[in-house]
């Protein structure tokens, strides 16, 4: 009888240690993430809009003068590009009502968000997935999933006039998966990073 409760009991003990190894780290790591994901999200956005892609911070072109990068894209950048792989998740960046969800010829797919508390200014999301999870007239809460990142290139546009070096048709004038956004105040462009902190 002895030599059983001793079996049952190094084995308990050898399932306890097997927990502890491989599945305790496993939840510390998940709460980390979490943790470490909401600390950028609060340094991105303090007490300003929420950051449209979380974990996507680097900046490929700022607003204002600029460069053309493709044929048919301003020499005026009237926003900014967060560039990120195609199916990344874009977020609502204050809570107010979808005026528009379509194609956008430039800005390629797009998304424009107005403010309820700020009626002046209205928000563009360009270059995204055609497949819109959002409908005009549809209310957004502030941090609510509103679309995707959208391809490089697209197709079905009718007489579509962005192409790349291949003569492929693009989501826009773009050159790569990104998301353009600009942010207008009683209609002119202004620069959104200083609606973030």
């Amino acid at each position: 009888m002895l030599k059983n409760f001793n079996k049952y009991f190094i084995s308990i003990i050898f399932i306890v240690l097997l927990i502890c190894i491989f599945f305790i780290p496993l939840f510390y790591s998940n709460n980390s993430l979490y943790s470490d994901e909401y600390n950028q999200q609060l340094i991105l956005s303090g007490d300003g809009f929420f950051w449209p892609i979380p974990g996507y911070t680097y900046i490929s072109s700022y607003f204002g003068k600029r460069n053309s990068p493709t044929a048919g894209a301003s020499s005026y950048h009237s926003g900014i590009d967060v560039p990120a792989s195609e199916n990344t998740n874009i977020y609502a960046i204050e809570s107010g009502t979808i005026t528009f969800a379509s194609w956008g010829a430039g800005g390629g797919y797009t998304i424009v968000l107005e403010l309820d508390d700020f009626p002046s200014i209205s928000i563009s999301y360009c270059h995204l997935s055609p497949n819109y999870i959002v409908t005009k007239n549809q209310y957004v809460e502030k941090g609510q999933l509103i679309g995707y990142v959208g391809p490089k290139n697209v197709y079905g546009i009718y007489n579509n006039p962005y192409k790349d070096s291949n003569g492929n048709p693009t989501n826009g004038a773009t050159t790569g998966s990104h998301l353009h956004l600009t942010i207008k105040k009683d209609g002119i462009a202004v620069n959104p990073l200083d609606y973030f902190s």
